[in-house]
């Protein structure tokens, strides 16, 4: 279990808030695009409901593969490394 769900999971408050906070996003027109295209990729690719515990992993709007949905929530923070890392290496002085 990661930080964050440990911290949700023994704060009633802090996680009572969040989910508030969550439902609230979810009915906005980004949330709701979100959720509608994360479904209408996951039907396509045959994961969607079976609990197979598979995700669909988005490399696109309508595109994608199945990977392990632990393995796709860990995604955002991956690429956000990459792009810090790049840009340290991007601002060494080459001799």
């Amino acid at each position: 279990m990661g930080e964050t769900a440990k911290y949700y999971q023994k704060n009633r408050a802090a996680r009572l808030r969040r989910l508030k906070q969550q439902a609230r996003y979810n009915k906005t027109k980004k949330g709701l695009d979100i959720r509608v295209n994360a479904n209408k990729l996951n039907r396509k690719l045959g994961t969607y409901g079976n609990g197979d515990g598979k995700d669909a992993t988005h490399t696109g709007k309508n595109t994608g593969y199945t990977g392990s949905a632990s393995a796709n929530r860990a995604a955002p923070h991956l690429k956000k490394y990459k792009q810090n890392r790049l840009k340290i290496r991007s601002h060494k002085k080459i001799k």
